[in-house]
């Protein structure tokens, strides 16, 4: 990865990422510093994805073949149809129209196994130092979680921060990415379900 780094900014200072531009980003340089943003006033709450006067369920639309990682009769396991900075990055959805606080208790069992799994098999991917499991419910009301590996050994890439450094980094080579792709698929269709890549 730092080999990646170098070869796109030979001083290591990376180009900065389109998220800067972002109403939710915090941060701006006020007098040559970095400072947060002022916070505006209090607002409506907008409708998400999928919910009465927002846009269309995508997930529930159906997704991407060429996205879906591995799916079972309950879940379906994607990623983005380029490579990411990260070395892997997975989101895990239902496939009814739910979200999280919707779920029975078997829905919930099933999350935390398929997270607890994913997360061994990653983990146990050479190059990996960690997995993140973050769920954000603001964009889409359709449950879906998110699983970001970070590479092991930098220091500056741990933390809420890795989800940053994703967008920042270049891109994992496709080849790289579809071998670990089809290497966690395999090893999560073995409690069943079916790999897709």
């Amino acid at each position: 990865m730092y080999a990646r780094v170098l070869a796109a900014a030979a001083d290591g200072r990376l180009p900065t990422p389109s998220m800067s531009q972002w109403d939710v980003f915090p941060w701006e340089v006020v007098d040559g510093s970095l400072a947060p943003k002022a916070l505006t006033a209090p607002g409506i709450e907008q409708p998400r994805i999928g919910e009465p006067g927002g846009a269309p369920c995508g997930a529930c639309e159906g997704f991407a073949p060429e996205s879906v990682v591995w799916e079972d009769e309950h879940w379906v396991l994607t990623t983005s149809q380029e490579p990411t900075g990260l070395p892997v990055v997975l989101i895990l959805w239902t496939r009814e129209h739910l979200d999280v606080g919707d779920f029975d208790d078997e829905h919930a069992a099933e999350l935390g196994r398929i997270a607890n799994r994913l997360v061994r098999i990653i983990e146990a991917m050479p190059g990996i130092g960690r997995v993140h499991v973050n769920r954000w419910g603001d964009g889409s009301s359709h449950s879906h979680v998110w699983f970001f590996a970070r590479p092991a050994g930098f220091a500056q890439i741990k933390g809420s921060h890795a989800v940053d450094w994703d967008d920042i980094l270049p891109p994992v080579p496709d080849d790289v990415r579809r071998a670990d792709l089809h290497a966690i698929a395999t090893k999560l269709a073995n409690w069943g379900g079916t790999a897709r890549v």
